[in-house]
């Protein structure tokens, strides 16, 4: 699997679909987020699918078991290569949820949002460091059968110590001299996939270029 999926974060299915098929050549998937889906669903997923690239479906489903449960089953016929669901919701949820997904899709928990620091976690009621939320929610992951989390590069080590074969999505990928946003937690694409990374997710340095094929194949290059 090539290391780089693309985040199209539009409501635009025209933008969307001429980015996927500039990327198409040299990403590894698409991840489709909540931005693309509550205005495009299931039908514009399966549309951008006929890009030829693997789909990574990023709605981060936490609700009770059944729901998210019959959530999943209701993207049939959709087939994502990932998809993603939050690991706050528990072990009944992420069992309830891995059983529901089809066969060959990897689930894996969201752990602490890039965009949270240490305050953040504090002002919701969680205390410590994000690395060691992180650390917990990952073990909870492994143990409910997921196959694997997404999470910062910064907290790569800790999670893979505890799970040498998991499946590792990082997302608050920056390039050097890039601007960070909304992401607190980022990392290179070079740092993040030598601390273990299984896949980067990368989207505004890529989907706000004047040319982001030409973005992609740069970052690709530092890899």
């Amino acid at each position: 699997m090539k290391p780089v999926f693309v985040a199209i974060d539009t409501p635009d299915l025209a933008r969307a679909r001429a980015i996927a098929t500039a990327v198409a050549p040299y990403a590894g998937g698409l991840k489709l987020g909540l931005e693309f889906f509550s205005h495009n669903g299931r039908a514009g997923v399966m549309e951008l699918a006929d890009a030829g690239l693997p789909i990574f479906v990023d709605l981060k489903f936490h609700d009770i078991p059944n729901t998210v449960a019959g959530a999943i089953q209701a993207l049939a016929p959709l087939t994502p290569a990932v998809l993603t669901v939050h690991a706050a919701g528990g072990r009944s949820m992420m069992e309830d949820a891995k059983a529901a997904a089809p066969a060959g899709t990897k689930v894996v928990a969201v752990t602490v949002l890039t965009s949270l620091d240490r305050r953040d976690l504090g002002s919701i009621g969680v205390g410590g460091t994000p690395a060691g939320q992180v650390e917990r929610l990952a073990a909870l992951a492994r143990e409910a059968g997921l196959d694997g989390i997404v999470c910062s590069g910064n907290e790569l080590e800790i999670a893979r110590a505890g799970w040498k074969n998991g499946f590792f999505v990082v997302p608050g990928i920056r390039p050097s001299q890039t601007a960070v946003g909304d992401q607190k937690r980022v990392m290179t694409p070079r740092a993040a996939l030598d601390a273990g990374a299984s896949i980067l997710v990368i989207g505004r340095p890529i989907t706000a270029a004047e040319h982001p094929a030409v973005a992609l194949r740069e970052i690709l290059a530092t890899l």
